[in-house]
């Protein structure tokens, strides 16, 4: 666990616990998107000065790769293992199941942070924006690459669009994200994992 020392505005240095208050910072973004959390919003969270923050994260627009970096290592892990799963349905299968875990959880916020933050994100925040879609973009090539794989094997129909399936897949997963913000059960959610997966392309 790392410990950094900042000097706060009067008194002696402040220690407080960086992962920790990372953590809490990542949750104020994920609960608010990155617009909507305020400088003072995340201070309070993370029990630090606005200098300590400047100091041990950089600016508002540094903290926030931070904690998208942070969110994809602990929160997305479940989109790295479906790549390992022996079929291409099965790897769908891990996705929505992974994503119903992480969005529409009990004890972290719903929805997805990345989302949130590039739905509602301000011309000033573009950059915020930018890396947000450059990793998603990213996840998609690994799931293309996956689904080719998979016709090349037999498992998928050779006339399967491996770009469209996992346009298809990422839909429901947005969807997922988007509909357990809005309040969907997890009933209603698990009803349309079912509903999307026997579309999926038998041999």
């Amino acid at each position: 666990m790392e410990i950094d020392t900042a000097t706060p505005v009067k008194g002696r240095p402040r220690e407080f616990c960086v992962d920790k208050a990372l953590t809490e910072a990542l949750r104020i973004f994920w609960t608010k998107g990155y617009d909507g959390a305020s400088m003072t919003d995340l201070t309070e969270a993370m029990g630090i000065t606005k200098p300590s923050l400047y100091a041990a994260f950089g600016n508002k627009e540094a903290l926030f790769h931070k904690a998208l970096d942070l969110y994809e290592t602990e929160k997305l892990e479940y989109t790295r293992a479906a790549l390992d799963q022996p079929t291409a349905r099965q790897v769908a299968e891990y996705y929505l199941h992974g994503a119903l875990m992480t969005h529409a959880g009990t004890t972290d916020p719903k929805g997805c942070m990345g989302i949130l933050s590039s739905l509602a994100c301000s011309p000033e925040a573009e950059s915020i924006r930018a890396d947000i879609i450059g990793r998603r973009a990213s996840s998609q090539r690994a799931l293309v690459d996956r689904f080719e794989r998979a016709k090349a094997e037999g498992d998928l129909p050779a006339h399967v669009d491996a770009q469209g399936l996992t346009s298809l897949l990422y839909a429901l997963l947005q969807g997922i994200s988007v509909q357990a913000g809005a309040g969907a059960t997890r009933d209603e959610l698990e009803r349309l994992v079912d509903t999307g997966l026997a579309l999926w392309p038998s041999r």
